[in-house]
């Protein structure tokens, strides 16, 4: 693979949180559950890139060890509410 199809993942984190921006940003004009739904994808896809950028700065192995875990969490969750939209 070259360097030129190389992408960071603080960029593909940072891209995947403004396409979650994006579509909580169309389900805050929809009324009702949908809205809610919104707000916790939000929350969890937008973690995700700022978990992978604190491990970036972490003090030991262990924790950046423990800030990617918290990562990995956020993106199984943001999954499960987009799996929850899409059904």
């Amino acid at each position: 693979m070259s360097n030129n199809n190389f992408v960071s993942i603080d960029e593909r984190t940072k891209k995947f949180a403004i396409r979650i921006i994006k579509a909580s940003s169309f389900l805050d004009e929809k009324p009702g559950v949908s809205r809610t739904l919104g707000k916790q994808l939000l929350r969890s896809g937008t973690s995700v890139g700022a978990n992978v950028r604190e491990a970036q700065s972490a003090e030991s192995n262990a924790d950046f060890i423990h800030k990617l875990q918290i990562s990995l969490k956020e993106c199984r969750e943001t999954q499960y509410w987009l799996e929850i939209l899409m059904e």
